[in-house]
C-alpha cells in the first residue's frame, strides 16, 4: 500500500497532487514553523509561489523560473525564505523528472544554485560553509531524487517495451508455426489426393496392357512407358508422404487423408452429428450437388466445417445455434457457418479442429479463395467461396 502511494506521488502524471501537498506543507510551516508571526511580505511571497505552482504545474520549466525569481526577491526582502526555497527545490524536482533534455535540467540547477548563493555573499567563512551545505540540500537532493525517479521510469518503460516486443515476437512465432503446421497438413492432403489418382491410373494402364493382347508394338511401348512413369511417380509420392508423416510431426487429426467426392455430403453430415452430440444445435443446408466437386476442394470444405463447428463449441457454448450452408453455384463452392452467440458454458469440443482461423485461411488461399471472418449481430460468421478448379488444358501433339 505504501509503495503504491509513493509510486503515485512521484508519477509524472500527477504533478497537481504533489503541488497541493507542497502547498499544504508550506501553509503548515507558516503557521507552526516560523518563529513569531509571519510578516505580510512572507505571506504575499508564499501566496504568489503557491499560485504560480498551481497555475504552472504542467509547465515545469516556467514554474522553476518563476519560483527562482520569487526566491531571489525573498532573499532580498526576508530573513526567513524557507517557503520559497522549498518551492524552488520542488520546482527543480518536477523539472528533473519531466524535462525532455538533460541540458535544461543542469542549466536550471545551476541557475537555482547561483540565486541561492547570493544569500551567502559577504558572510563569514563558517556561515558560508553552512550555506554550501544548505545549497546541497536545496539543489543536490531534488536533483538526485529527480534523476533517480526519471531513470527508474525510463528503465520501466524500456522493460515494458521489451516485453511488448517479446510478446509480439512470440505471437508471430506461434502464427508462423501454425501456418507451417497447417501447410504441412495441406501438403499431405494434396499428395494423398494425387497419389490416389496416380495409383488408379497406373492400375488401369496395367490392366489394359494385359487385357489388350493384340496391340501394335508402338502402342504397347506407350502403355509400358505410361505404366513405368506412373509407378515411379507413385513411389516418389509415397516416399514424400512418408517423410511428411513422421510420427513426431503429425498432431492428432492433422494427418489428413483423401476423401471420395461422392462421400463428402455424408462426411459433412457426420461432422454435424458430432457437433450436435457435443450439445450444439446445428441447422445444416448441404447441397447434394456438392458431391460432384473435386477431392481437393471437398477436403477443404470438410476441414473448414469441422474447424468452424469446433470454434462454435469453444467460444459460443452449448446453447448456441449454428447454421451450416454449403452450396454449389456455377461450379464454385459457397460455404458458410454462422452462430447466434447465445452460448454460455463451453461445450465438449468435437473432433476435427486444426489451427483455427490461421489454418482455415491457409486452406482457402491455397485454392484461390478468400476467407471472411467477423461478427454478425451477437454471434460470429465465417464464410468463403472456393472458385471452380480450372479445367486441364488439352495437350497438343506436334506433327512428326
Amino acid at each position: 500500500m505504501i509503495v503504491g502511494w509513493a509510486g503515485r506521488l512521484f508519477d509524472v502524471r500527477d504533478p497537481l497532487v504533489r503541488m497541493v501537498l507542497i502547498i499544504l506543507a508550506g501553509v503548515g510551516y507558516l503557521f507552526v514553523g516560523v518563529q513569531g508571526t509571519p510578516t505580510a511580505a512572507q505571506w504575499i511571497l508564499a501566496v504568489i509561489a503557491f499560485a504560480t505552482g498551481l497555475v504552472l504545474h504542467r509547465r515545469p520549466l516556467v514554474n522553476l523560473l518563476g519560483q527562482t525569481a520569487l526566491l531571489a526577491v525573498a532573499i532580498w526582502l526576508l530573513d526567513d525564505c524557507t517557503v520559497n526555497q522549498v518551492g524552488a527545490s520542488w520546482a527543480l524536482l518536477e523539472l528533473t523528472m519531466r524535462a525532455d533534455r538533460r541540458r535544461v535540467v543542469w542549466l536550471a540547477a545551476g541557475l537555482l544554485a547561483a540565486v541561492d548563493l547570493t544569500d551567502s555573499i559577504g558572510d563569514p567563512l563558517p556561515r558560508f560553509v553552512s550555506g554550501m551545505f544548505g545549497l546541497l540540500a536545496e539543489v543536490g537532493v531534488p536533483l538526485l531524487l529527480g534523476l533517480v525517479i526519471r531513470t527508474t521510469r525510463e528503465l520501466a518503460e524500456q522493460a515494458q517495451q521489451r516485453a511488448a516486443e517479446e510478446e509480439q515476437r512470440r505471437r508471430e512465432s506461434e502464427a508462423r508455426a501454425a501456418r507451417a503446421d497447417e501447410r504441412s497438413a495441406i501438403a499431405r492432403e494434396l499428395h494423398d489426393v494425387v497419389a490416389h489418382h496416380v495409383a488408379s491410373m497406373v492400375l488401369r494402364v496395367g490392366v489394359a496392357r494385359h487385357v489388350l493382347t493384340d496391340l501394335d508394338p508402338r502402342v504397347g511401348e506407350v502403355f509400358d512407358d505410361v505404366h513405368g512413369s506412373g509407378t515411379a511417380a507413385l513411389a516418389d509420392l509415397r516416399r514424400l508422404v512418408a517423410v511428411l508423416r513422421k510420427p513426431d510431426g503429425v498432431r492428432g487429426d492433422a494427418a489428413l487423408t483423401a476423401i471420395e467426392p461422392s462421400a463428402l455430403p455424408a462426411a459433412l453430415g457426420a461432422a454435424v452429428d458430432r457437433a450436435r452430440q457435443a450439445g450444439i444445435t446445428v441447422e445444416a443446408d448441404i447441397d447434394p450437388a456438392i458431391g460432384s466437386i473435386d477431392a481437393v476442394r471437398g477436403l477443404a470444405v470438410l476441414r473448414l466445417t469441422q474447424e468452424s463447428l469446433t470454434n462454435v463449441a469453444k467460444h459460443a457454448g452449448a446453447s448456441a445455434l449454428a447454421r451450416l450452408s454449403v452450396r454449389l453455384v456455377d461450379r464454385a463452392v459457397h460455404w458458410e457457418v454462422a452462430d447466434n452467440g447465445r452460448g454460455w458454458v463451453p461445450a465438449a469440443v468435437p473432433a476435427g479442429g486444426g489451427h483455427g482461423i490461421i489454418g482455415m485461411r491457409e486452406r482457402v488461399e491455397v485454392l484461390g479463395g478468400r476467407l471472411e471472418v467477423g461478427a454478425t449481430g451477437a454471434g460470429w460468421r465465417v464464410r468463403s467461396v472456393l472458385p471452380a478448379a480450372p479445367a486441364p488444358s488439352p495437350t497438343r501433339t506436334e506433327p512428326a
